[in-house]
Order: C-alpha cells, then structure tokens, then sequence
C-alpha cells in the first residue's frame, strides 16, 4: 500500500479574504430553494402577477412564494411594481442582476441532465446501504 501525504490542514482564515464572497461579512447565498424556478418563470422579461406566477408554481404555498419574492428583491434579483389601481396590482420582473443569473442556472439545469443517472444511482446505493455511522 502506498502511503498518501497527509492533507494541509484547513486555515481558520480560509474565508477571511477581503475579496472573497464567501466571506463571513458577505456569505455566498443565491436565494432558496425556489429561487431558481422564479427565475425560469421570468426569464421571458415579461412583467408578471403573483397570481400568474403561482399557476406554473402551484406546489408553493403562498406564503412561501411570498417569501422566495420578497428575499429576490431584497437581494436585487427582481422589482416588485405596485400600480395604482383598484384594486393595487403587484408585478415582479426580473433585474439586470437577476438576469445575470439565467446562463448560470442554465449551466446547472445542463450539469444536472448530463448527471442525473449517477445522482440516481449513488441515491438508491446509499438508500441501500443505510446512512454511515
């Protein structure tokens, strides 16, 4: 058996770098968990209603739809447009920023097509095993 080097510890400073995102001061957060089908749903530039926006969403609760919105704004992915009308109508549109973001989700949605059958394999395999100790 050959004898491996062992591995350099990790720095406690490893994310103390001023020009790194992932930064305590500045963590790497790319919305929740529906972010990214938010985002297919905008990606068109249309304008569109909460109400529009939970037809192809419909799994998500409202309020949790609200929520994904309302994190998307603050992080500077999308506007919320109130018009004045009666009754108020709300629209949300994508931002420049949160345009940004389409080519990378585009290259997950690739990646996860291309290795679908092996996270589907290593999922049963693991299910079999059991989860190690």
């Amino acid at each position: 058996m050959i004898e491996q080097p062992s591995p350099q510890p990790l720095s406690p400073d490893l994310f103390r770098r001023p020009d790194c995102a992932g930064s305590p001061g500045r963590p790497i957060r790319v919305g929740g968990k529906w972010t990214a089908m938010v985002l297919r749903c905008l990606e068109d530039g249309t304008p569109r209603r909460f109400t529009e926006l939970r037809v192809p969403l419909h799994w998500i609760t409202p309020k949790v739809l609200t929520e994904t919105l309302r994190s998307m704004e603050r992080d500077g992915f999308l506007t919320r447009t109130v018009h004045d009308e009666n009754p108020p109508r709300v629209e949300y549109a994508l931002t420049p920023l949160g345009r940004s973001l389409i080519g990378p989700l585009d290259t997950a949605c690739d990646w996860a097509r291309t290795h679908a059958p092996e996270i589907t394999e290593a999922r049963a395999a693991y299910e079999e095993a059991g989860p190690a100790a």
